[in-house]
């Protein structure tokens, strides 16, 4: 027989009682709400008012939840979860521990039996698979959401998020070594050729390994610059500088990168040759900075120049001109 506890809802009106039952006549409407009131299914909503009829019944009624034993849940939540695991959020709500305890279960056994795996960085839809034999379950089907209800951040998995590959060229493989990040891929290019040509030095700075930082994608691809690069180029001697269009947005994609891994990689801005491109933007007319750019950069890039060229890069920017930094060309380097 049909139950009202199987539509969903915690409340429901006569007409949606009467429907439930196909009901016909006002008499055995009477008999059904009278039934479910005395087996506690529901009860009368008084404020909702009567509705005038012989014998009178209320025009809604609350349906009431069937008492479910939850002990075992609770019991398995106490004793047999992973003590690294925190269990309050699920044993606060129970019915939500039985819709993901599958993959609660298959966590807290994978930290019980394989932990030493966690020493190891790998990916995050490799070690989704590892854990829950679904690639995608962290990134897409609520993996975070249970990892942050059991009290856990996605760094406990020991996870990276991959991101494409840093384009790069490297004249050697020697340490320590200056590495170049270019915003734009033209003077990627350019330059890239004044190396492999035999030249150890562009603008008077020796450069072994140009990066191709793809505009603001450098930040994101940055951020797996240890596991993407050879050993050689990420090792903690070298020196990183960075060269992009010297603009609001160029400053600030410098700004971002350098502000995320001060502590780790140092990177500063190729000076010499910004103050190259202020030196060449004298002679020639200068394009219109495109509307819409984020306009907030801070002191971080201004401090590495002098007064004179400080001052000569906001009159720049104030009058809305940039310099984009495919004025270098082969000839200058």
């Amino acid at each position: 027989m049909k139950s009202i506890r199987n539509l969903g809802k915690k409340k429901i009106t006569l007409d949606e009682i009467s429907k439930v039952y196909k009901l016909n006549d006002y008499h055995s409407l009477v008999n059904v709400i009278m039934d479910k009131i005395d087996a506690g299914l529901i009860e009368p909503i008084r404020s909702s008012g009567t509705n005038g009829k012989t014998p009178t019944l209320y025009n809604r009624y609350r349906i009431i939840d069937l008492e479910v034993d939850n002990k075992e849940y609770e019991n398995e939540l106490l004793f047999n979860l992973h003590s690294s695991l925190e269990i309050d959020y699920y044993l606060k709500n129970i019915n939500k521990y039985k819709a993901d305890r599958k993959y609660i279960l298959q966590l807290s056994n994978y930290i019980s039996n394989q932990k030493e795996l966690l020493n190891e960085p790998v990916s995050m839809n490799e070690r989704s698979f590892e854990i829950w034999n679904r690639e995608k379950f962290l990134q897409k089907e609520g993996g975070f959401r249970i990892l942050k209800n059991l009290g856990l951040e996605p760094q406990d998995l020991n996870i990276y998020d991959t991101t494409e590959p840093l384009s790069y060229y490297s004249h050697h493989k020697n340490i320590p070594q200056n590495v170049l990040i270019l915003e734009n891929k033209d003077t990627f290019y350019s330059m890239r050729r004044h190396l492999i040509k035999g030249n150890k030095d562009i603008l008077g700075l020796p450069v072994s390994t140009l990066i191709y930082g793809k505009g603001k994608g450098i930040i994101k691809s940055f951020k797996d610059f240890t596991f993407c690069v050879e050993p050689y180029l990420s090792d903690e001697s070298n020196q990183i500088f960075y060269l992009g269009d010297l603009d609001y947005e160029g400053i600030l994609i410098y700004e971002q990168l350098a502000k995320v891994f001060i502590d780790r990689i140092p990177i500063k801005p190729f000076t010499e040759a910004y103050v190259y491109m202020l030196k060449k933007a004298k002679k020639v007319i200068l394009p219109e900075t495109k509307e819409g750019q984020n306009k907030n950069i801070g002191n971080y890039f201004l401090d590495s120049f002098n007064d004179n060229e400080r001052a000569e890069i906001l009159e720049i920017l104030e009058n809305n001109k940039y310099i984009p930094q495919e004025i270098l060309s082969s000839r200058d380097f």
